[in-house]
């Protein structure tokens, strides 16, 4: 072989055993990991979109003239709708195009991250499939209007049918927002 083939020739067999090297660390990684599936994220969205996400399902983050809101784990501002009644999911086709469900792929319960409280996660079927994460009984959505985190311009909106609005870590709905930053909330159920 001369000089030019043989240095094309060492290359190629480098580069396949650097390939070969980080496949082998990779599976190693995987088979490390622990396989629990409390680290499964669910499915999120935006305005059709899915996302999968690693750690809590559900966080917190200050929102202007709202205080502190639930958000999914990219920082996306949560809401409940109304119509759900505080009991199961009626956003569906059409309107959970615009208002995504927080959806949960995992067998075990959603987890909390922030001031949000575990004990109030869980999840309820949805009538298009799946499961979405609940947080004090209320299915959580986010909205297709919300280009980016920290983002709440579905508050307050009546869309699809009814009234949107922000949960608070406490499971309160916040309905009105608030020149102090604070946000003014009503009790658990709050219907108006």
């Amino acid at each position: 072989m001369t000089n030019l083939t043989q240095g094309k020739f060492n290359r190629y067999h480098l580069r396949l055993l650097g390939v070969a090297l980080v496949a082998v660390l990779g599976l190693i990684a995987a088979g490390c990991g622990g396989g629990s599936s409390a680290s499964q994220a669910p499915t999120v969205g935006v305005a059709g979109e899915q996302h999968s996400a690693s750690g809590a399902a559900v966080m917190t983050r200050k929102v202007s003239g709202l205080g502190v809101v639930l958000v999914n784990s990219k920082g996306r501002t949560l809401y409940v709708f109304m119509k759900d009644a505080h009991s199961r999911v009626t956003c569906t086709g059409q309107c959970a195009s615009f208002w995504p469900p927080l959806k949960w792929k995992s067998a075990s319960k959603p987890t909390a991250g922030g001031t949000a409280k575990t004990a109030l996660l869980g999840t309820d079927k949805n009538p298009s499939g799946g499961r979405v994460v609940t947080y004090n009984k209320w299915p959580l959505y986010t909205y297709s209007g919300d280009s980016g985190a920290g983002q709440a311009n579905g508050e307050n909106q009546t869309l699809n049918g009814g009234k949107w609005y922000v949960i608070s870590p406490k499971g309160v709905l916040i309905k009105h927002r608030s020149s102090s930053g604070g946000g003014t909330t009503t009790g658990g159920g709050g219907w108006g």
